[in-house]
């Protein structure tokens, strides 16, 4: 009895927004990326061959042949994904012709994933080198039109460390394009 009319008072209290509820639900950072894909469920299955996605939550439309809303989970991150619905201006890269944005993930082995991304489907952009700023790093264009990069942190440097050696790395491409 007691147990029932607790419960009856919570689900009153919640439909009144009595109960605070967390601003950022469990399991999600600050930022959230908000994928637009042609064919969600095919991009589903890639990034689960490719990065080891977990689908957490599917919402399909009424009809069954897209998807309104998807949860996954790559590492200790939520990526959110949906069918591209032109009539509301949710566009994927494939219709708009690219994309403006990278998605970049830090993963143990930047080499086996990058490689199993690749087997999966993905196209090599940049392949996997030992970057100046410390880290190992590819990236890769999903078959839906998103730009991964993948890297594995292997030094930490000071800003003023980066700095140089970056400045170095530019100049160098810089002289060879006058040469080219």
């Amino acid at each position: 009895m007691t147990m029932r009319y607790n419960a009856a008072i919570i689900t009153s209290l919640n439909h009144y927004n009595l109960i605070m509820v967390k601003a950022i639900p469990e399991g999600y950072h600050s930022i959230t990326p908000y994928l637009m894909v042609n064919n969600a469920s095919a991009a589903i299955d890639f990034y689960r061959r490719a990065f080891g996605a977990r689908e957490t939550y599917r919402h399909s439309s009424p009809d069954g042949k897209s998807i309104v809303n998807a949860e996954l989970r790559i590492g200790d991150s939520i990526v959110l994904l949906s069918d591209e619905f032109p009539h509301g201006a949710c566009l994927s890269p494939k219709s708009i012709g690219g994309t403006a944005v990278t998605l970049h993930i830090y993963i143990e082995d930047v080499d086996k994933i990058f490689n199993q991304a690749v087997k999966a489907g993905a196209t090599v952009v940049m392949p996997v080198m030992d970057m100046f700023w410390g880290d190992r790093y590819g990236q890769v264009r999903d078959p839906f039109g998103h730009i991964w990069s993948i890297a594995t942190h292997k030094q930490d440097l000071s800003q003023e460390e980066i700095q140089k050696a970056g400045e170095s790395v530019l100049k160098e491409m810089m002289d060879s394009q006058k040469l080219g």
